[in-house]
């Protein structure tokens, strides 16, 4: 019986390629997107195979919708695994940055992420299925200016941890998967979204700032060319599904695998410099 998988955040980059990736090793595909022409783009790519499926994360009622949708669609395809990736990166100063934008990167991040686990965990149990989170680095070591983003994703980790021990009972496993820098269009649209907010500082918060700031755009716009292409992380995410007994966490990326070492051995005021020498600060 063909089995079938759902993806939050998959419009593009390394969820549009899980989801493409998945699709072609024979599960049948459920990818959460937020428009129509996203959703038009996935079904070409897939032959009409993918099935997209309209999601906000924000959005409680959108939440249920889909984890209603992907119930009915899959009853001849049972779900044997959720796979959260969508998420967005707000950056700035954590003196500066607007709480109402804080807030919007832990809601997506986080409670959307929680949110949609509750909706599909009843269907999950059915199967004894996977749940995969698709974490980062930065949830292991934080950044200046991207504290907002590595608060969502040091939460992440520990709603895996959590998550982990709380469903083992009926057979569920959850990983997280823990990368680098993958070269997807999160980095470019994460500058220009977050040079929107970084316009309306005030005088003083940019002279305070600014060295800082440029520091780390210059540097997201050099990972962003220079990181893993997508498809080396949908291939660990097929593993997790593959595999009999799926590790608690998986790490992809050389940078993503140093940094954590460095969080286990350095001391703390020592891997502070270190980051801010990478940066050239």
């Amino acid at each position: 019986m063909k089995k079938s998988v759902f993806i939050s955040g998959a419009s593009s980059g390394i969820g549009r390629t899980c989801a493409i990736y998945l699709s072609e090793m024979g599960y049948q595909v459920f990818a959460g997107v937020r428009k129509q022409d996203d959703a038009e783009k996935l079904k070409y790519e897939s032959g009409n195979e993918i099935i997209p499926i309209f999601l906000d994360l924000t959005d409680e009622n959108s939440i249920r919708e889909a984890a209603k949708t992907t119930q009915h669609l899959s009853e001849s395809c049972p779900l044997v695994g959720a796979i959260n990736n969508a998420g967005i990166v707000v950056a700035g100063p954590l003196e500066c940055i607007p709480i109402s934008e804080f807030r919007q990167q832990l809601e997506v991040n986080v409670i959307g992420q929680l949110s949609l686990t509750q909706a599909f965990l009843p269907l999950l149990r059915r199967t004894q299925g996977r749940i995969v989170n698709i974490g980062s680095d930065y949830g292991r070591v934080a950044s200046p200016i991207l504290g907002p983003y590595c608060a969502s994703k040091f939460a992440l980790k520990a709603l895996t941890d959590s998550l982990r021990m709380e469903v083992k009972a009926w057979g569920i496993s959850v990983s997280i998967v823990e990368i680098g820098t993958i070269n997807t269009p999160i980095w470019d649209k994460s500058i220009r979204s977050n040079e929107k907010i970084w316009d309306n500082f005030t005088d003083e918060s940019k002279k305070l700032y600014s060295s800082m700031l440029q520091a780390v755009k210059d540097k997201a716009g050099e990972l962003g060319k220079n990181g893993l292409p997508p498809e080396s992380v949908a291939k660990v995410v097929a593993k997790i599904l593959e595999a009999k007994k799926p590790k608690a966490r998986y790490i992809v990326g050389l940078d993503s695998r140093l940094n954590i070492l460095m969080s286990k051995f350095v001391p703390d005021r020592l891997l502070d410099r270190i980051i801010m020498l990478y940066l050239g600060l």
